[in-house]
């Protein structure tokens, strides 16, 4: 084996793209090797001994240097090269992530009666995540809310909730986003771009998307958590119910503040209880 090295994150996760560029003391190039799906970089071919340069490079993160020293057995042993993400805070391992709804909240602020605010969540959802490896503006997120599910904490108000006057759940069940685009808000924020279907309106729909960490759960998985927010309007998607308790001042607000608290599941579905 010739050379040898492991691409890591900050936080241990494998870089699976990136790219490894070894040059000797006059600048040429001597060899370029791709990480495996492991982050691992393992050439076979001896190389002449003396001092290289290897330079780490992927998409996405800021490039590495470092200094290999190959022996008389023709091999050069890096070791582990961490590379920093461009812009800041680490993201969890690319590939497919489940939403556990069990850990999760998607709730919905409004105000009522103009001096204090009324808060509900659904209860049925599901959701996925799917990390790019490559580009992290190709990730994708799409989701699935069963409108019936609505809870304030007060049956009359949700039974108004579902009827034909907000959600019409008889004839539209289901809320549905996908998402359409990443980019970066910041140094520890993003922005995600899609499309919300809500009571039979499409209209673009953007989130503010903070990442929490990720870390190890109780049943040998791992987790990643994420807050988002945004804010709809009742009009904007054919909800005009309003009923106006005294001149100026409506018994339901017409702006909803979106709140939600994510944890997803690394892997394509949720670990068996």
């Amino acid at each position: 084996m010739g050379l040898t090295a492991k691409i890591r994150t900050r936080d241990g996760w494998a870089v699976s793209h990136a790219v490894v560029t070894v040059t000797d003391m006059t600048g040429a190039q001597v060899l370029r090797a791709e990480a495996d799906a492991e982050g691992a970089v393992r050439d076979p071919n001896p190389m002449t001994p003396g001092p290289y340069t290897v330079i780490v490079t992927a998409v996405g993160y800021a490039p590495a240097a470092a200094t290999a020293i190959v022996t008389a057995s023709g091999r050069a042993e890096v070791g582990t090269v961490t590379l920093a993400r461009q812009g800041g805070t680490e993201l969890p391992p690319p590939g497919p992530w489940t939403v556990d709804p069990a850990h999760s909240t998607v709730g919905a602020v409004a105000q009522h009666l103009g001096i204090s605010s009324v808060r509900g969540r659904f209860t049925d959802f599901t959701a996925s995540v799917e990390i790019a490896p490559d580009d992290i503006a190709k990730s994708r997120v799409e989701a699935v809310i069963g409108a019936q599910s609505i809870d304030t904490g007060n049956g009359m108000r949700d039974e108004h909730l579902r009827s034909p006057d907000f959600l019409d759940v008889a004839r539209y069940p289901e809320i549905t986003y996908r998402s359409s685009g990443l980019t970066p808000a910041g140094s520890d924020r993003w922005t995600v771009s899609g499309e919300l279907t809500l009571h039979g309106v499409v209209r673009p729909v953007a989130l503010d998307l903070a990442y929490l960490g990720t870390g190890a759960d109780p049943w040998g998985g791992t987790r990643a958590a994420f807050r988002a927010t945004t804010e709809l309007h009742r009009e904007d998607f054919a909800m005009n119910y309003n009923q106006v308790v005294q001149a100026g001042i409506a018994a339901i607000g017409t702006t909803l503040r979106v709140e939600l608290d994510i944890q997803a599941v690394q892997g394509e579905s949720l670990p068996q209880a």
